[in-house]
């Protein structure tokens, strides 16, 4: 194609898409404050991520003279892109509130203010950070105990991606408990798409939790786990209904202490409670509740083994 005709058809082409934005919406909100940037999120998550596990994110060699001062550097540059993030992220929820004709964007007042919840609430997450580590220790300790694959703890922080699933949601879990809109819901998914899992950041899980081989996890929003659960890959914890009305009630079941709940197995719906010390197994369909201590499992089929006529065993 001609270089003037390649131009000109850009040029309409940028131009249909510009039109696009008064008749179908802009992306951006633009005539309000930016959205949180993916981009930030990530390299926020990379620094959590190296201040849980200080030694296992990065190249640099970290010993007892360096840890301080390179774990300041993570923390003030947490803080400083945490912030920003949540301060956008307050500002789009406050605009459905704003007393603007169009609720487009805040003033000045207001944006400040969102500045000053945002420092707030950044300060707060970091004060968790101590707490937090304990958990994730605990969570470490629990794949080690329950993989017989596991040779050591250091490996099952490097490669285990249940775990950095875990992390992630320990952290994302905090800041959807401080209802800052937008950015949890994204730390979640982006771990979602990097390991196959998918915890809605909403969801609350107890001590010791363990999620084995990993893909294709489910974990919905209401959903309650106690200490010491384990699941397999494959493990659906949804709720029964999707209708958009029942979003702030319990739609997701209960699993209480000691439970495991094997590959394969759909556990489903606000009323249902996987009771302590049970074991689900693989494969299962399960939408009420199950008393303590139970064995749920798929009665077994028959195997017909029939071996090849000798001939074609040559």
């Amino acid at each position: 194609m001609h270089t003037m005709t390649m131009s000109n058809t850009l040029d309409s082409i940028i131009d249909r898409i510009f039109d696009s934005y008064a008749a179908i919406g802009g992306i951006n909100h633009l005539h309000g404050p930016n959205l949180p940037s993916m981009e930030s999120i990530v390299r926020i998550i990379y620094d959590f991520e190296s201040v849980m596990f200080p030694g296992f994110k990065t190249d640099e060699s970290i010993d007892e003279q360096n840890l301080r001062c390179t774990l300041g550097e993570n923390v003030h540059r947490i803080v400083r892109s945490l912030s920003a993030e949540v301060c956008k992220s307050l500002a789009f929820g406050a605009r459905d509130g704003s007393s603007n004709s169009d609720g487009s964007c805040l003033d000045p007042a207001e944006l400040e203010g969102s500045r000053r919840d945002a420092d707030a609430i950044t300060i707060a997450l970091m004060e968790k950070i101590p707490a937090i580590r304990k958990r994730l220790r605990m969570d470490v300790e629990a794949a080690f105990v329950g993989d017989p694959a596991a040779k050591s703890r250091e490996e099952v922080i490097l490669a285990y991606p249940g775990v950095e699933a875990v992390l992630i949601h320990r952290i994302a879990h905090e800041l959807w408990q401080m209802d800052v809109p937008l950015i949890p819901r994204m730390m979640s998914e982006y771990i979602h798409g990097k390991t196959g899992i998918d915890i809605h950041p909403g969801a609350t899980i107890g001590d010791y939790f363990f999620i084995d081989h990993a893909t294709g996890v489910v974990i919905g929003e209401t959903t309650i786990i106690g200490n010491w659960v384990k699941v397999y890959q494959g493990v659906t914890i949804g709720a029964l209904s999707v209708k958009k009305e029942e979003a702030n009630v319990k739609r997701h079941p209960t699993i209480e202490d000691e439970v495991t709940i094997y590959a394969g197995a759909t556990i489903l719906g606000g009323k249902t409670v996987i009771g302590r010390g049970s074991t689900i197994g693989g494969n299962v369909w399960i939408t009420g509740p199950v008393p303590p201590g139970s064995k749920i499992y798929n009665k077994p089929v028959d195997y017909i083994h029939r071996r090849p006529p000798a001939s074609n065993l040559a």
